[in-house]
């Protein structure tokens, strides 16, 4: 079989998996600040985050419409969207932020070439990238995790990342390239270990192989991980060509979001 026909049909084994999870799909709420930094989380921390994606990816942004729709009768697919007065989605704050944030030009064709090699749906990547790093290619967690990815510099060298008389393996993973390929060949292997089951793939990229393996290969009852990967699958659903939002918008610069804060579980906000 062909490489991209490969990749298609790893793509719709993905997105068969995903409808018949298990998992609590968790809703998504955000809010974007004076400075201009998009925050998101799993749930409503306090009074600024508002509800933007039910937890079966539909949108549920308070006074937004799909473009084109008129206000009231048309406006929205639900929970308050359709009241009247509704504004056009393409003018909301998130909706640009989370679908055309301005690094994702610049990685979108790192993401396409070197996700397509690994047989790993793209919009999978972005959105795993989306939750790690929100697009952030200098993001350092405390943890150690470098890069868009937040790859751990041990996975690194597991999945091709060798340090020379230059650099270190940490130093060569601040590279957008190299730490893309490296998280994707992680998926990719993860996808091998945990086939036709994204919830475990997600489970075991953000707690490691090892924990889901420990509990029998189910999502660990880590309220960490768990909220990591209904948040991924809830951006999955944003980005992946079949999801319930158009994909192409622009000027997300002139709506004034440069940076993202995300909360999963309430814990600690990442860069």
């Amino acid at each position: 079989m062909a490489r991209a026909g490969r990749a298609a049909v790893s793509a719709a084994l993905l997105l068969a998996g995903l409808g018949c999870a298990g998992a609590v799909h968790a809703e998504l709420y955000g809010y974007v600040d004076d400075d201009g930094v998009a925050h998101f989380a799993d749930r409503k921390l306090d009074a600024r985050y508002q509800l933007f994606l039910r937890g079966g990816g539909s949108l549920n942004a308070p006074g937004l419409a799909r473009p084109g729709a008129r206000a009231g009768r048309d406006a929205g697919t639900g929970g308050g969207a359709g009241a009247a007065g509704a504004i056009d989605i393409e003018n909301h704050k998130l909706y640009r932020y989370v679908i055309n944030h301005p690094n994702i030009a610049v990685v979108e064709p790192m993401i396409r070439q070197i996700a397509q090699r690994q047989n790993v749906d793209p919009a999978l990547v972005k959105a795993v990238m989306a939750v790690e790093s929100g697009f952030n290619p200098q993001a350092v967690s405390p943890k150690g995790a470098i890069g868009l990815m937040q790859v751990i510099p041990d996975t690194g060298a597991r999945f091709g990342v060798a340090a020379d008389a230059k650099r270190t393996v940490e130093q060569k993973l601040a590279d957008p390239r190299t730490n893309i390929a490296a998280g994707v060949r992680y998926l990719s292997w993860l996808m091998q270990m945990f086939p036709n089951n994204l919830e475990l793939v997600l489970a075991a990229y953000n707690a490691g192989e090892g924990a889901v393996q420990r509990y029998n290969n189910q999502i660990p009852p880590f309220p960490e991980t768990q909220q990591y990967v209904s948040t991924v699958l809830q951006f999955y659903r944003i980005y992946r060509p079949e999801g319930p939002l158009p994909r192409a918008l622009g000027g997300v610069g002139r709506a004034g979001v440069t940076r993202v804060k995300m909360v999963i579980g309430g814990q600690d906000e990442l860069p």
